[in-house]
Parts: C-alpha cells; structure tokens; sequence
C-alpha cells in the first residue's frame, strides 16, 4: 500500500511530461504538413548518384 504513495505522483508527473511533449510538438508545427511529407519519401532523389553496377540487387 505505501507503494501508491510513490507510483501515484510518478505517473501523474509521466503523464504531464507526455502532454508536455506533445503539446510543444503541435505549437511548434510538427504536424503541419502531413500530406507532403508522405508524399516526399515517395519522390526519386534526381541528385542522387545511381549505385555502381555491383552494389545493384539482382
């Protein structure tokens, strides 16, 4: 019983830490533009060099 006494601040202290991170997450524009990043891991790199012939997977 006495435990409760320890892990009962613990979490409320986890739980403002969590809603801490996420609320400086959303002020600071991480969830702006989800489509356009979806979006850019999609796209072909032009500037990127090909792969030497014996670095291709067959």
């Amino acid at each position: 019983m006495d435990i409760l006494f320890l892990l009962i601040p613990v979490s409320v202290l986890l739980g403002l830490g969590v809603l801490g991170v996420l609320a400086w997450a959303v002020w600071s524009g991480q969830f702006e533009e989800l489509e356009s990043e979806g979006a850019r891991i999609l796209a072909s790199d032009p500037a990127e060099p090909p792969l030497p012939r014996g670095d291709r997977e067959a």
